[in-house]
């Protein structure tokens, strides 16, 4: 019986010891975060995300993690709503998480960011570019896409150079994205002493844009710009090409996911969007392309940028020897670093030093590319 007591002894140590080293080696891991419409019309850019979070979390704990310590993940969901990103940084910041690349939609990251402004969550957002995200002197802001009045001048620019004498309209979804880029566009445009024919907007969930799409037939359109996102816009298209319109159509960033062209299929062809110069055809980006496509994925998008957005902070909280928000904020302003996008640095806002946005074309088998402005 004696020795039935000690064996029992020694497993009840044994578990106890075990499982003190498992909460042990728990609480080592540092977790991070990423936040983005994983669900909802624009869960396509929100699996652009989650994949670049979780191939950089991966090749860093391969590479030994950060700080002797594995790198964990906390996945957000915001479906682009507002209160629900603002929940999800509320979560982030009661968990103690020192660090979150996201979120996509600027109408999520802007409410966001107070909320983790408040609970000491350092921020970088991978693809919200409109403005008024590093305008607001908030300390945990940083953005490694750029603005909306970049895009906005790049899509003028062509505009007005391709499209002098023509007709041409502007349409935005009324969201925080949508109507600034649309703003931004148009007073670029209006700048270069462009005028538009037509600036009118539409509902973010809107199916039926016969409406509108009588309006430029009328109006006799040659191009239309939208400030909105793919969805919608793969809906105008189509209905455009129904009632006979050849209008040429633009847009900005959010149209860079293969998604679009399954709304259109071989419409695709002709349309016009902004977006920086492709990552994956830069030399830093090779190896880890290379690694995307060996697991059948296409880093498409804002994937690589959300990649790159970890990259700095790592690389700055092993500088800093802390995950320490502030002070790891503080090293990455004080320095450049070196990610798949090359070497970027940011300004005193938190906005990318260098950024240059370009033109892609759609063609009818659902590849699009660079072309010349």
């Amino acid at each position: 019986m004696k020795s039935l007591k000690l064996i029992g002894k020694a497993l009840g140590l044994a578990f106890g010891a075990s499982l003190a080293l498992s909460t042990t080696a728990l609480a080592q891991d540092i977790t991070i975060a990423v936040a983005g419409p994983m669900t909802g019309s624009e869960s396509a850019f929100g699996r652009q995300l989650q994949n670049g979070a979780e191939q950089f979390v991966a090749d860093a704990n391969a590479a030994g993690g950060l700080m002797n310590k594995k790198l964990k993940l906390f996945v957000g969901d915001d479906a682009c709503d507002p209160k629900q990103a603002r929940s999800i940084a509320e979560k982030v910041g009661s968990a103690g998480i020192p660090f979150v690349a996201g979120h996509f939609c600027s109408s999520s990251s802007i409410p966001a960011s107070e909320a983790y402004a408040d609970s000491n969550v350092l921020q970088i957002t991978p693809a919200s570019t409109n403005p008024l995200f590093t305008e607001r002197k908030l300390w945990n802001v940083l953005r490694i896409c750029g603005r909306d009045d970049q895009q906005g001048v790049i899509a003028a620019q062509y505009i007005a150079k391709n499209f002098a004498g023509k007709n041409v309209a502007i349409l935005n979804d009324k969201t925080t994205y949508g109507k600034g880029l649309a703003d931004e566009t148009k007073k670029a445009l209006n700048k270069a002493g462009f005028q538009e024919k037509m600036f009118e907007s539409y509902n973010k969930d809107d199916k039926d844009f016969n409406s509108i799409v009588s309006r430029l037939k009328r109006d006799n359109i040659d191009l239309v710009y939208i400030g909105g996102y793919h969805q919608q816009a793969g809906l105008i298209l189509r209905q455009m090409r129904d009632q006979g319109l050849k209008t040429v159509m633009m847009s900005g960033d959010s149209m860079n996911d293969k998604e679009f062209a399954s709304i259109t299929g071989p419409l695709a062809e002709g349309t016009l969007f902004t977006f920086g110069p492709d990552p994956r055809n830069k030399p830093t980006a090779k190896a880890i392309v290379e690694k995307f496509k060996a697991k059948g994925v296409d880093p498409e998008g804002y994937t690589l940028y959300t990649y790159a957005a970890m990259q700095v902070w790592t690389e700055a909280a092993k500088k800093a020897g802390t995950t320490d928000p502030q002070k790891v904020m503080k090293v990455i302003k004080d320095g450049e670093w070196d990610t798949v996008l090359g070497k970027v640095g940011f300004d005193a806002k938190g906005d990318i030093k260098a950024i240059d946005y370009v033109v892609y074309k759609w063609d009818a088998k659902g590849n699009y590319a660079e072309i010349p402005n």
